[in-house]
């Protein structure tokens, strides 16, 4: 008997020994790697300036979009390859939970099968431009295997890097709220917009979850935001053009802003700012004309309750019954040394992904569902030369939401609300779930380009965006008339602080030179009309006879209404207005506990700094680096104001480690004659995880000083600061 339990007992230890095994080699031995992608350049050299941003030279834009592959991956090819496992649905074998909820997403939406599906449909030179970016990637990765996360991720192809576009796109204007609650079964976003004419407007819907919390989109718990303006000659001092691009955005990971100046001989020479994956800038400006972003939220995803029959694998359309297609996924779920296989299937209907809960059967239609010309718009858009060429490229509507502000040398100005809004028939609640038993709510257009708000050549002489309603954009008397828009389209009707701001600075300022226009951008302060006052005196008023809280009061009682860290009460002000400002971005209805946030703030400041009136800069902190690199410098700013610094770790210490907020930040101008000037800054500096170059952190002082160092996009200056050429 006891030798009959030994064999029992070795044969489950061995059984346990090949489960070890195969758990920890089936992922890799299973992902199977394409074949190279083939391009070899003409001619490429890369050179850094004096921050190590990247200048890129090439014969072809081809040649530049391979040194943007293999100089990005020089200062962040950690992230790189994050995104590159997101496109063949391995993040979660290279990062765990987090990944594996990203791949499930990818999964849902299809995005590599749109992708394979649309690929060969592209323009011969934006795909040539994709291999190219590929190319340079595989390039670095042969040289560097030893920097390689993921056995079989390389080579990947142009297919990859599109899909990383497909699968990103429309989880900007929120179709991750909306995947998170039907999958946690939570309720739907809440959307905006005015009500549609013969329905009532919309009451019951709550905020979503954060389904992506922590992941490579960042963090939708707050107005993530931008700010953005442009300046005509008429309202500057000396009758220069500016553009400011202001983008809010995670200061790490897969949607952080990397910095680059790229030339090339036929004719593409661009600085700005871009995602990792991605060939070119998405913002910034050439020589004649430049853009910048900020996202937009229309209502741009409609959702339809399907009637299943009982076998659970058909649904109800136009009198019939279809298939319910089905597609078994395998999620790689990193969990220490192993990869674990979760199983889940996606489902799809004839109006695109379809999510089944304890509610029923959901399908989801959105803006930009199964297309990729947001890949070509892109590129186009960065080679035009004027105004009218800009704007033929912009019509093109491949880039499913974000407004666009523009500015050129020749003194234009304009505010675009870009978006693919779907072309709704009428007669339809398309602020509800819809019934998705007919094809008369089923949309298969999109408006045309000029049918959407824009604003070109306000009188006022600026226009501006802060994440609110285009109706808002260029002051009193020049500002577009909200009637004259369906309220079918959804546009949002959302004002936030930074916008009430903006107009109340430039309203108030006059003609505007350079040192004017850096205040507004700067500014820390807030509206005592909208939410946050609102919600202050709502602190004020609370009855309490904890002498703490009290005590709390009559501090905020004193405040000056800014956050530039030179008054009393900033800290305790930036704490307690995070929660107002979060539930006024959902637009969810949720009253926050203000005796709850009071308290708990308080006491925070006190525990940790013996105080409920600290220094700002005591509590507010830009951390970054380690060893020589390591910074730990004060900050201002916080939610909705400005000068933005929205989201923060808690450190151990206390103190509150800014993660997002005011990142990419350039200013452009273009003098009188058309001569053009840009400068720039970023919060950490051009090696984004590279913790032992000097690159690393050596933006940083400047950033929150709130000075900016030059671009140097002209060639010949470039050139003669001596820089030095290398090739990939």
């Amino acid at each position: 008997m006891r030798r009959w339990f030994k064999r029992v007992g070795f044969s489950l230890l061995a059984l346990l020994i090949i489960t070890a095994i195969g758990l920890a080699v089936w992922e890799p031995l299973t992902a199977r790697a394409p074949a190279a992608v083939a391009y070899t350049p003409t001619d490429i050299r890369i050179a850094r300036d004096s921050y190590g941003v990247p200048h890129i030279f090439g014969e072809t834009d081809a040649d530049v979009a391979y040194g943007v592959g293999y100089a990005h991956a020089e200062d962040d090819f950690s992230t790189l390859q994050e995104v590159l496992a997101m496109t063949r649905g391995r993040l979660g074998a290279m990062t765990g939970e987090d990944g594996a909820k990203v791949d499930f997403a990818a999964y849902v939406i299809d995005g590599r099968g749109t992708t394979d599906r649309q690929y060969d449909s592209l323009p011969a030179d934006v795909k040539l431009l994709f291999t190219a970016y590929a190319a340079g990637l595989n390039r670095y990765a042969d040289k560097h295997p030893e920097e390689v996360r993921l056995t079989g991720l390389f080579p990947v192809t142009p297919q990859d890097v599109v899909a990383g576009f497909v699968i990103r796109s429309p989880f900007f204007f929120g179709l991750d709220g909306v995947l998170g609650s039907l999958v946690e079964g939570k309720p739907l976003p809440r959307e905006g917009g005015p009500a549609i004419p013969g329905f009532p407007a919309p009451t019951s819907k709550t905020a979503a979850s954060t389904f992506f919390d922590q992941t490579l989109f960042g963090n939708r718990e707050q107005a993530n935001g931008s700010n953005a303006y442009a300046v005509a000659p008429s309202r500057t001092t000396d009758g220069s053009t500016w553009l400011v691009s202001n983008s809010h955005q995670p200061w790490r990971g897969g949607v952080a802003w990397y910095e680059l100046v790229v030339h090339s001989n036929q004719g593409w020479d661009f600085a700005g700012a871009n995602f990792p994956g991605s060939p070119y800038p998405f913002l910034g400006h050439n020589r004649n004309l430049g853009w910048t972003n900020t996202v937009n939220r229309p209502d741009l995803i409609d959702i339809y309750r399907l009637t299943i029959d009982d076998s659970g694998s058909r649904y109800r359309f136009d009198g019939q019954w279809r298939d319910l297609e089905s597609k078994r996924v395998w999620l790689r779920v990193k969990f220490g040394p192993f990869t674990l296989p979760v199983p889940r299937t996606v489902y799809r209907s004839v109006h695109g992904p379809v999510i089944i809960n304890d509610e029923g059967a959901f399908a989801i239609r959105y803006a930009g569902i199964d297309q990729i010309d947001m890949v070509t718009q892109y590129y186009r858009i960065q080679k035009a030369q004027s105004f009218d060429e800009w704007r033929t490229a912009m019509s093109g509507q491949g880039v499913p939401a974000t407004n666009f502000i523009y500015a050129d040398r020749e003194g234009n100005i304009g505010l675009f609300y870009n978006a693919m809004i779907p072309d709704r028939p009428a007669g339809h609640d398309w602020r509800t779930v819809l019934p998705g038993d007919s094809s008369r709510n089923l949309w298969t257009r999109t408006l045309a380009f000029d049918r959407l708000p824009q604003l070109v050549n306000p009188g006022s002489g600026y226009v501006m965006n802060a994440n609110n309603t285009p109706f808002t954009a260029a002051g009193p008397g020049d500002e577009l008339d909200p009637a004259a828009f369906d309220p079918r389209m959804g546009v949002e009707l959302d004002e936030t602080n930074r916008s009430l701001r903006s107009i109340a600075l430039f309203e108030a300022a006059g003609l505007i030179d350079e040192a004017g226009l850096k205040r507004i951008k700067f500014d820390t302060g807030y509206e005592r009309a909208g939410y946050a006052g609102a919600f202050i005196n709502r602190l004020l008023a609370l009855r309490t006879d904890d002498p703490q809280l009290r005590q709390a009061q009559a501090i905020l009682a004193r405040w000056d209404w800014t956050l530039d860290g030179l008054g009393q009460g900033d800290a305790l002000a930036l704490m307690v207005l995070r929660p107002a400002n979060r539930a006024h971005y959902l637009r969810n209805g949720e009253v926050p506990d203000a005796l709850a946030i009071l308290a708990e703030s308080a006491s925070h400041l006190q525990r940790h700094f013996g105080t409920l009136d600290p220094p700002l800069g005591n509590v507010l902190r830009l951390r970054q680096g380690e060893g020589a690199t390591r910074v730990d410098l004060p900050l201002d700013g916080g939610n909705d104001t400005i000068r933005a610094s929205t989201l923060w770790d808690v450190d151990d210490d206390g103190r509150l480690s800014v993660r997002h907020g005011d990142s990419f930040l350039m200013f452009v101008r273009w003098d009188r004659d058309g001569t053009l000037r840009s400068e720039s800054i970023q919060p950490f500096g051009a090696a984004t995880t590279r913790v032992n170059s000097p690159h690393h952190t050596d933006q940083a002082r400047l950033f929150v000083q709130h000075r900016l160092k030059p671009v140097l996009f002209d060639r010949a200056a470039f050139l003669a600061t001596g820089p030095r050429f290398y090739r990939p």
